[in-house]
Parts: structure tokens; sequence; C-alpha cells
């Protein structure tokens, strides 16, 4: 093969002709090269990322926004820490390298001014434009007085002669009087206030003032290229002519575009996408072409984008991993490596800078709390909008940086004001959530109904309580987050919704008999209510913030609530939506409330159990576990099924029952055939295996409901775990293990030195450590309970006609086994299409099976049971280890009867 040799010795001279080395060579990879500067640009966008991701973590935990991270791991990468290190910058932060860093960080601002002309809806304004207009220009107007005030000791004291006077004060006045638009939607999101008439007025009045401080940077731009007053004034005429062309004209073309495209409907399309892209770099190219800096001309093709069928979020979405991971970092880090605290060296400069703060948190705080009061807000109110819009943020960095850029600003009054931005943008979270507790806020209400405080809100009326006069639950909280947990939500609600008793005999008995016997009639049929949550995670991306503005519009566009909505209707369910979009943190909290503001007795929630993975078979055949020593990367990587994901949901689902004042219901789907147990037609048999303890005692009481359905009949197993007498015992067979067992191995917790608290861990959910007292009064309750039911008489007269109905349709019966699981799953696994109900058990457990359940797993050679059980409990885990259950429902009794 000559020609292959030659080929590459061609390649190799070729190589070598260009005087370009390798690693391999010794080259230093950081080196800079002016005709191959990708290098060394990998480095330095590396290194920027992770500075600012890792100082995210941090501040991210005391609720800080992440421009904050991104602008403080620019300083520290630059003079003030990192840069005082021999080497360093000229390894890594070159002065030659910077324009290229400067370039692709220009073009990264240019994409983040679209996605912020994006986020700004005209609509919010002229609902509220009264009062916001108000707050807004007073906002403006304190704010650039004082900071031009004060441009004139800043002027003679830092400023060179040769830099205009008029100039810097422009430039001083506009960064006091912006606010940060895109931060103060993340804060409002974060701090839960967009639902509140300080909320709506902050967000509409945080619009106009980015507009006319957009327009004012703009004019002060125009002012500093043209040099002349004549020339500046043809350039701000040039760009407003350009702002109504684009307004009037090019913004019904893109909304006729999007229609005849379909964009509106099913998204941006790849046309449609393209003419956008042109037109973003076409409107930066003029603005900067005329005068004007690009980035307002990329901001204003973000205006002009329709809003319709969502479409500005889908573009967003298609824009915002990229601009926010690499290309703001990169703007950020920069104004970072302009920033040099260790200029602030001496007793009047730090004396100019705490001035600089002071002032321009007085101004903003001062305008806009008076303007506030004045137009009716409470004085807590008032202050609370002040203090939000006093938020800085990346918005005035901008503006510095485009001082700066500009000969303005020096280094020294740069490094001060970006100090200033810092400490504003910090103390904004914390200062509203010390103004405006939770608490006493002012929820906005439609239709002219007074506004009400959360803490006003009476629930009294909803509440239904259940007990034996009312023994069905009616009132339900129904979770959506996901679509592939869709099926599971509706099996739950479809089994949990309880049916409409035919009282009419029984009612016409007791009006015969008013007269001797006045007693109300029990088992009154209080009306079904659904209450349908959809969950949004709130995330760093804009497009969330995007959405948690714009909820009155998701609440009926969002596909989730669509399908359940439609669900509601099939089945003649009446369905209530309401949506929430809040940090994952959060999630569990809004679930919580809600289900307390809405006086829910049950709240329903799907999961997937990531140790579930079951082969289906036949129909009506036992389900084969799928080993794990069948394919070796999963016994590395686990299981078939995503596990991250529902190893995170699990987390949410356990967060909802440690907080929960409320019944809880999960509908676990083991993997087999979840939609045989919910479907309409044919009958279904419930099992649940009764242990004892108010999980337990929930459980019970749910399956009588469920049994008042004439398609479902149950049995209910009393189980009790017997004491072993002979040391071979012969273990129940299960589907997958019907083999003797020495009792030496099954390591029951008073064996092998073993106690029980040596194979506890320490619980996900903690509760208060019972004492005997509580454990006495919690077997009274299940004796009483289990005689209630399982002891009745069903010929008795007084005992009303559902109960007797559904009590007819259950086997009630006792099993004692010294290994309870194994018994328990070998009585399921005796029924097709099983759904078995059971307690989740975390608390007043009467028997520990962490022993048993631990056999189990080895027995069934099954990964991820360790998150199952801390979610469900062990008892549920033994049932889904087996994958003898078409499905699950786990329960869990109010956390209020532990106190």
């Amino acid at each position: 093969m000559p020609e292959f040799s030659d080929t590459i010795i061609r390649l190799f001279k070729k190589r070598e002709a260009t005087g370009e080395g390798g690693l391999l060579t010794g080259t230093d990879p950081s080196a800079f090269n002016v005709s191959d500067p990708l290098r060394l640009w990998i480095i330095q966008v590396g290194v920027i990322i992770m500075m600012a991701q890792l100082l995210s973590l941090c501040l991210g935990r005391m609720k800080q926004p992440k421009v904050i991270a991104e602008v403080l791991g620019g300083i520290l990468l630059g003079p003030t820490a990192l840069g005082r290190i021999p080497g360093f910058t000229q390894h890594i932060f070159p002065s030659q390298s910077l324009p290229y860093l400067y370039l692709v960080a220009n073009i990264g601002l240019c994409l983040f001014l679209f996605i912020v002309g994006l986020e700004i809806d005209a609509s919010v304004i002229k609902r509220n434009a009264r009062m916001s207009v108000i707050v807004s220009l007073a906002g403006i107007a304190l704010p650039f007085g004082l900071g031009s005030a004060l441009s004139l000791p800043l002027y003679h004291q830092f400023i060179d002669p040769s830099v205009h006077f008029t100039y810097f004060m422009l430039f001083t006045g506009v960064a006091y009087s912006i606010t940060a638009f895109p931060v103060l939607c993340r804060i409002l999101t974060e701090l839960k206030l967009l639902d509140t008439t300080v909320g709506i007025i902050v967000l509409s009045a945080g619009v106009g003032n980015d507009v006319v401080g957009w327009t004012l940077l703009a004019l002060s731009v125009a002012l500093v290229n043209a040099g002349s007053g004549l020339t500046a004034l043809w350039v701000l005429l040039t760009c407003v002519a350009f702002t109504i062309f684009l307004l009037l004209v090019v913004k019904r073309a893109m909304l006729w575009l999007a229609r005849a495209t379909g964009s509106t409907n099913d998204g941006p399309t790849m046309f449609y996408m393209t003419i956008v892209m042109i037109l973003l770099w076409a409107c930066a190219f003029f603005t900067d072409i005329v005068g004007v800096n690009a980035i307002f001309g990329a901001f204003l093709a973000g205006i002009i984008v329709p809003r319709e069928g969502g479409l500005a979020i889908a573009l967003t979405e298609k824009l915002e991993d990229m601009v926010t991971i690499i290309f703001l970092p990169l703007y950020f880090t920069y104004s970072g490596l302009n920033t040099d605290l260790g200029l602030l060296n001496d007793g009047i400069t730090w004396a100019f800078t705490i001035a600089i703060a002071c002032l321009a948190f007085l101004g903003k705080f001062g305008g806009c709390t008076i303007a506030s009061r004045l137009s009716g807000f409470s004085w807590r109110e008032a202050s609370t909008i002040g203090a939000l819009m006093s938020c800085k943020g990346l918005v005035e960095l901008i503006v510095l940086n485009v001082g700066l850029s500009a000969g303005i600003l020096s280094q020294k009054v740069f490094s001060m004001f970006v100090l200033e931005a810092l400490t504003l943008t910090f103390m904004t979270t914390p200062l509203v959530r010390a103004l405006y507790p939770p608490e006493r806020r002012v929820i906005a209400t439609s239709g002219g109904a007074p506004p009400r405080t959360r803490d006003e809100e009476d629930y009294a009326d909803k509440k239904s309580p259940v007990n034996e006069e009312q023994p069905w639950r009616y009132r339900f909280t129904v979770i959506l987050d996901k679509l592939e947990h869709m099926p599971s939500i509706m099996a739950l609600t479809q089994l949990a919704r309880p049916p409409v008793p035919d009282f009419s005999s029984l009612t016409t008995a007791v009006s015969m008999s008013t007269a001797s016997d006045p007693a109300p009639l029990k088992y009154k049929t209080p009306e079904v209510s659904i209450s349908a949550l959809r969950l949004i995670e709130l995330s760093d991306r804009p497009s969330a913030v995007m959405k948690s503005s714009t909820t009155d519009t998701l609440i009926h566009t969002d596909p989730l609530l669509g399908i359940f909505r439609m669900f509601g209707e099939l089945n003649d369910l009446p369905v209530s939506t309401s949506l929430t979009i809040v940090p994952y943190d959060d999630l569990a909290y809004n679930v919580v409330d809600h289900a307390k503001r809405n006086g829910s007795q049950l709240i329903l929630l799907p999961w997937l159990p990531p140790c579930a993975g079951t082969a289906e078979t036949s129909e009506g055949a036992t389900p084969r576990r799928e080993k794990l020593d069948h394919n070796p990367f999963e016994a590395i990587f686990g299981t078939s099924r995503d596990k991250s994901a529902s190893v995170v949901h699990s987390q949410f689902v356990r967060g909802v029952f440690a907080q929960s004042e409320t019944d809880v219901a999960v509908f676990v789907d083991p993997g087999n055939h979840i939609n045989t147990c919910a479907g309409t037609g044919g009958s279904h048999h419930i099992f649940l295996p009764f242990f004892g303890g108010p999980d337990d005692r929930l459980a019970l009481e749910f399956v009588v409901q469920l049994c008042a359905n004439p398609k479902i009949n149950a049995t209910v197993v009393k189980m009790e775990k017997r004491e072993i007498e002979n040391r071979q015992i012969e273990r129940p067979p299960t589907a997958q293990s019907d083999t003797k067992v020495d009792t030496n191995s099954l390591a029951l917790p008073h064996q092998h030195g073993l106690t029980t608290s040596s194979i506890i861990v320490f619980p996900d959910t903690v509760y208060g450590q019972p004492n005997t007292e509580m454990r006495m009064q919690s077997e009274t309750a299940d004796s009483i309970i289990w005689s209630r039911y399982a002891g009745c008489n069903l010929s008795d007269s007084d005992i009303p006609r559902p109960l007797r109905a559904a009590l007819s349709r259950i086997n009630f019966t006792n099993l004692a086994s010294p290994v309870p699981l194994h018994a328990a799953i070998q009585r399921a696994s005796m029924c097709q299409r099983v759904l078995v109900v059971a307690g989740r058990s975390k608390r007043l457990a009467v028997e520990n099976h962490h022993a048993e359940l631990k056999d189990l797993v080895e027995e069934h050679r099954v990964m991820g049971h360790e998150v199952t059980r801390k979610t469900i409990g062990d008892v549920a885990t033994a049932f889904v280890v087996s994958g003898c259950a078409t499905a699950m429902v786990v329960l869990q009794a109010a956390n209020v009867e532990m106190e």
C-alpha cells in the first residue's frame, strides 16, 4: 500500500511545515497563537464555567441569583484575586487573547438582549398602566437626579478632564435609574410573589423601567459616538424611525409568517427560526452602524417576535442553554477582568464607594416606596416594591461595560460601580423576605373581589372531616408533573373516586319515621371534588421565568392539564385545575399547601420505583423478573429504567410524606402491566396485608371505600408474626422461589447478634420517638377498626346500605407466619390482576421487616430497593421486589396523628 504510506508522510510533512507543535512535542497548550486562538479560548471557557458553577452552588443555597456568581467569578479570576498569582494572567488571560474573548462575549450579549426582549410583554404594562407608570417614573427620576448630583464630585476626583462631564453624568444617571428586569423576574418567581398585588405592580413597573432605561442608554451612546448635539439628534431620530418601522410593519409580518408556517401551533419551524436569526443580526448591525450599540438592535428584535401560542417561550428554550451556560459567563468574566478591587485602596475611594451604594439604594427605594404609598399601598407593601425595584443585577453591569468601552468610565470608577451593583443585588432577596413575609402577602384577585392575605383564607367551609359518620373521602388533590406519570394518576383517580350510593329507599324509610326518630341521616353524599395541581420546576432557564409570568395562559394550554380535564369529562368528574412553577426544593411544600388550602382529604401521587423492571409474559401469567447477571452492565449501572429520574422523583415524594398534614396515597407502577388494573371493564381484586399502625388503618378504610364499587372485591389479611419453634422451617413459595430455607439464613433481628438499632438506617422522614402509651393507643385503635369492619354483622339493619354492600365484597382473614412478608406475597400471588394496597408504616410499625426484606431482595436479585424502601416502606417494597402485584397503592395517614 505505497499510496497510503505516501499520503501519511505528506500529511506529517504538511503539519510540520506549519510550525504548529502538539502537546507530545512539548508545546505549551496554553500558549496563545494569533492564527489558532481556539485552544486557549477553550481553556478560558472551561475555567470560567467551572468557577461560575462552583460559586453558584454556594450562592444558590443563599437564594441569590446566578449573575452574582458569574460576576464574582470574573472578579476572582481577574487582578483582584487569582490575577495576583505570578503567571496566571499571562497563561490563562493574556492581553492578546482578550479581543477574541470579548468578541464571543458580545455575540452572546446580543443573544441575551434578544431573550430579554422576548421576556418583555407590553400587555403587562397595559393591565396595570396607572400605578405601574407612576412607580416606574418615580424609580427613574429620583435615582437619575441623585446619580447626576453625585457625578460632579466623582468627575473631579477620578475622571480624566478629557472626558466630557455631560457624558459621564448621563452614564451615572442611567446606571442609577436602571432596574435588572430579568433578575427581578427570577426573584419574584422564587419568592412566590407573582400572584400578589406587589408582584404584579413590580413586574409591570420593571418592564417600563427597562424600556426607558435602554432608551436613555441608547441616547447616551449616541451622544458619545456622535460628538455633536446635531449629529446625536439625527442618530436618535433614525433609531426612533427604525423602531416604529419594526413595531408597525415587521412585527405584523413576523406574526403572519408565524401563522403561515404553523409556528404558533407547533413551535418555530426551521425556516421561521432562520428568519428570526437573520432579523436579529440585521437589527444589531443597523443600530451599530448608525452609532448606537448593537445590543439595542438585538433587544428590539426580541420585542417584535409574536407572543401568540407561546412562540416567544419556544424561541427562548432553543437559545437559552447556550447563552446562559457559555456566553453570559464569558461577558461577566470579562467585566470581572476589568474590575480591580485592589484599586479601592484609600479612604476617599471607599467613602465614594459607600456613597454610590447608599445613594443608589435610597434613590430607587425612596422613589418607588413614596410613589407606591401615594398609589394606595400600605407602607409594608410600598417598601417591598421599593426594595424589589432597587435590584441592579446584570443590566447595570451591561451599562457600566458600555461606559468603560466608550472611555467614559475609568477602571477605578468602574470597579466602584460593580461593587455597588453586586451589593444591591445581593441584598434584594433577604430584604424582601424580611419586609414581606408570606403571611402578610396580599393575593391579587379578579372580578372586583377584594384582596385578601394568605393567612386570612378560610378553609373551614372546604373541610369535610372523615369519621365514622362520614367514612368516604370525596375531596382529592391530584398531582400532575410528568407525562409518563399520567396513566398512573388517572388509574388512581378512577379507583379512588367513590361511587354515588343509592339512598332512595333508605331516605324513604327514614322519612316515614321522622316523627319518632328525628335524627339526621348518616352517610350523606357530599359532592366529589378533584383539584389537579400541575407542577413545573423553576430552573435557571429564562423560559421557566417567562412561563411563571404567563400562568394564566399556560393553565389553559398545558398538555397535561388538558389530558386530565378530558379524563374528568369522560368520567363525569368535576376537575378544577391550577398550575405552579417553583424551585425543586419547594415542590413538596406547594403540594402540601395546595391540599391544605383546598381542604383536601387525600393527596394522590404517582411514582415509578427505580427497582421495578420486569419482563411481561402472557396475559395472566406471573411476570418474570429479569436477572441482573444476564447483562453485566446493568449490574454496574443499574436497571434498564431511568433510575436517576426515579431517585430524584422519590425525594419529592418523601418530601410530601414528611410535610403533609393530609392523608397521602401513592400509586406505584412496578413496571408489569399498569393498565390492566385500572380498566373500565371487568372486575378487579384488591389485596391488603394488615400489620397495624395508623397507615394500615388508613389503608383498610381506603379498601372499604374502593369496594363500594360493585366491580371491585378485596381480600384483607391480618398478618401476625409467629415465633420460630423449629430450626428448619418451610418458607412459603413465591413466584420465583419455593425452596426450604434454614432459619440461620433469615438474619432475623434477634439472631447473629443484630439488634433493631443496628439494622435500621437513619430515616429520611424523622418522626417523634413513639412511647409505650402511643403504641398501646395505636394497638387499641387497630383492634377497634378491625372489629368494626371484620367483625361486622352484615344482617344488622343499623349498618348503612353503602357500607354493608362494600363489606360484603371483602374477605377478612387472619394469617400467622414466621416470615410474614413471604406469606403475604404467596397469598397475593394466588390472585390474578391484583392491586396491592399497603400502609407506608414508617412510624408506629408493629413489626420490623428489614431482615426479611433483605432476604427477598437477595432471592429476586434486584437493585434500587433502598430508595424504594425509604420511599414507600418495607411491606410495599417487598411486593415491588417480588413482582406479584399488577400495581400498588401505598398510603400514609396525616402526620397530625403523631403529635
